[in-house]
């Protein structure tokens, strides 16, 4: 059976800096009917087994170590046998939100990640957070862009640990260089295409998004 998304949102807050925000994430659930892999794990244990069902989790990706993408992480690995896999730069990020418990594993640029026939391959796109990574799956014309790229633009850096001039690099040379067709999952809020995102790159810096 082919891979298939499927997708469930959860409410929770974000905090960083000292300031807490209420906040929507989106959980991408990626697998056929026998094994699955799970894109962050924000808000609510129970709602993403939900989403997963009786699969085997294969892994649980983290986008990157907000506290908002990571908050049940390890409780999900421990309802699911799975390793929680965060690029190493974020570490900071994981150990301000789980200073007793560490991730599971490294992912690492160039990285393949093999669930139910579909390879999702790791794209280190530093600016949101350090070790921000999206997942490219091309066998279903999809890039899974955590915080890094949303409809409208990127993602957030004015806090600890952003900046502006490197994801606009992260986004012109790992994303918009994907073929124009491919839909963008993002972390929070509607999908979109890279073909209707990469025209605005310019307004983007423009205006210092």
């Amino acid at each position: 059976m082919a891979a298939r998304i499927d997708h469930t949102v959860t409410s929770g807050t974000f905090s960083l800096d000292g300031q807490t925000f209420d906040v929507d994430n989106n959980v991408w659930v990626v697998g056929d009917d026998a094994e699955c892999v799970v894109i962050d794990a924000p808000h609510d244990v129970d709602a993403i087994l939900r989403t997963v069902g009786d699969r085997q989790v294969v892994a649980i990706l983290a986008t990157h170590a907000h506290d908002d993408h990571v908050r049940v992480a390890p409780a999900l690995a421990q309802a699911t046998g799975a390793p929680v896999l965060l690029h190493p730069d974020d570490r900071v990020l994981w150990d301000l939100v789980h200073p007793d418990t560490a991730p599971d594993g490294d992912l690492r640029d160039g990285q393949s990640i093999e669930v139910a026939g579909t390879a999702l391959r790791v794209l280190h796109t530093p600016g949101h957070s350090p070790g921000a990574c999206c997942f490219h799956a091309p066998r279903l014309g999809v890039v899974f862009s955590g915080d890094t790229l949303f409809k409208g633009g990127p993602g957030a850096t004015g806090r600890s640990y952003s900046d502006f001039t490197t994801i606009i690099e992260s986004i012109r040379r790992r994303l918009l260089t994907l073929p124009p067709e491919t839909v963008v999952h993002p972390g929070h809020g509607d999908s979109t295409t890279i073909g209707a995102e990469a025209p605005h790159l310019d307004e983007w810096v423009g205006r210092g998004y």
